[in-house]
């Protein structure tokens, strides 16, 4: 089998020496609790002064700050002194896979490969084998691209899909002898994890034509006119995309463009998950307006709707409960009905005759536009019910609940209309992401 048919390399890891504590080493990924500060003292307190992917990672509750080129320059540093001083080795050519226990989960199962950017696109109508699941928002990129472009070695939180539901690829593997790399706990209720290296060719190339066999038979034929939907993006769409964007300047830099087709940055580090493992759920997002009005926001809604030629009904509830349950109600009418809450209040968006497939794109459109108005608002995007409510109990703030989509649907859904609306949903609760652990060099 021929890897680069499938888009897969067999990457070179690193992993923390024996004697890093590697509870400290591992962080959560840096787009989490964006508006939760005391997650994140949290995790300072713990790491301390030991070796963490926390001095390798740029947390997105601090991209606004006045000392991005400082903690930029940081990161990069301590890369090269954790390359250098042995912190970080090398492991044989090979996978990872892993076995991991959350919370709300007792086994997720994954597998670490490194995936090709040149088989990749995340334009809008893309038939790559490599899709992204949520429109990707260029502007987003440039301030990831300045933590990757330098960087000497990339840390994956990003998760991929494939859509496997007869577990032909990831699930056989434990049945196998491995060498086990780690096995240790996740700090601030991240779970456990387990880590074992696949290095035999004979078990590498039975992976790949498992995976090989979910594409089906026109995989093998790269010059045929085809739509091969095999992986798509989980966690970490705008990671991966940056990835993409480097990789594409890198070729366009390069003089000896035979030479560059080997270039490491041509490839990013992920993890596999299976749509169907019975450990992946997934959630909703959910939507808290900051530094707004709660009534400018529902006033604007009712106004955006009959602007756009639908009908918006806003009812008062008692509870969130009462809420959700008249949005439940409202699932078997051609109504989208979005539960929200604001200091105390709770009530019902219901909007009639949506031109839109999915709430959440309808609720989005509308998010949108009132952010263009008014740009002095501030949105963000919530794991959690009790995180919206605690959020939305502030004054100048308004949560909007959503519910989750149906992974069954994910994989047609993308072949049939392309991507989502971003921040559509979420692979489990926060703490369930994904914690920077391996490492792969880029340069």
């Amino acid at each position: 089998m021929n890897l680069e048919n499938i888009a897969l390399q067999v990457p070179t890891i690193l992993l923390p020496n024996q004697d890093v504590d590697l509870t400290r080493w591992a962080v959560i990924a840096c787009d989490q609790y964006t508006s939760q500060a005391d997650y994140w003292k949290q995790a300072e307190e713990i790491v301390g002064d030991a070796p963490s992917t926390l001095r390798l990672t740029f947390p997105e509750i601090y991209l606004e700050d006045e000392d991005k080129e400082e903690r930029i320059n940081n990161i990069n540093q301590a890369m090269r002194q954790y390359l250098a001083d042995g912190t970080l080795v090398e492991q044989k050519p090979g996978f990872v896979l892993l076995d991991r226990q959350t919370s709300h989960a007792a086994s997720r199962k994954g597998l670490i490969v490194a995936l090709d950017l040149e088989h990749y696109d995340f334009s809008v109508g893309s038939k790559t084998l490599i899709r992204a699941t949520e429109g990707t928002i260029v502007e987003r990129l440039p301030p990831r691209i300045k933590v990757r472009e330098n960087a000497e070695i990339e840390l994956p939180h990003i998760m991929v899909l494939i859509d496997d539901p007869d577990k032909t690829v990831i699930e056989p593997l434990f049945e196998l002898p491995l060498e086990k790399v780690y096995d240790f706990e996740l700090m601030l209720n991240g779970g456990h994890v387990q880590g074992y290296l696949i290095d035999k060719p004979s078990h590498i190339a039975a992976i790949a034509e498992a995976i090989a066999h979910l594409a089906g038979p026109e995989i093998n034929n790269p010059a045929a006119d085809r739509d091969i939907l095999l992986y798509a993006m989980g966690d970490g769409n705008h990671s991966f995309a940056t990835a993409k964007a480097i990789w594409e300047n890198n070729k366009a830099a390069a003089e000896d463009q035979q030479a560059i087709m080997g270039h490491p940055s041509r490839y990013a580090l992920v993890e596999l998950v299976n749509l169907h493992d019975e450990g992946l759920e997934f959630e909703a997002i959910h939507r808290v307006m900051f530094k707004c009005s709660a009534d400018k926001v529902l006033e604007s809604m009712e106004h955006y709707f009959l602007k756009n030629g639908m009908e918006l009904l806003l009812k008062t509830c008692t509870s969130i409960e009462e809420a959700k349950e008249i949005a439940l109600a409202a699932i078997q009418e051609r109504t989208h009905a979005i539960p929200f809450m604001f200091q105390g209040s709770f009530g019902v968006a219901l909007i009639q005759n949506p031109q839109l497939t999915l709430e959440v794109a309808s609720l989005q459109a509308f998010l949108d536009d009132f952010i263009k108005h008014h740009p002095t608002a501030e949105l963000d995007y919530i794991h959690g019910e009790d995180a919206v409510e605690e959020l939305s109990a502030k004054q100048g703030s308004i949560g909007f609940l959503l519910s989750a989509l149906s992974k069954f649907h994910l994989f047609k859904s993308i072949a049939q209309d392309g991507a989502l609306p971003r921040k559509t949903f979420s692979m489990g609760e926060a703490d369930e992401k994904r914690f920077y652990l391996e490492c792969r060099k880029i340069r």
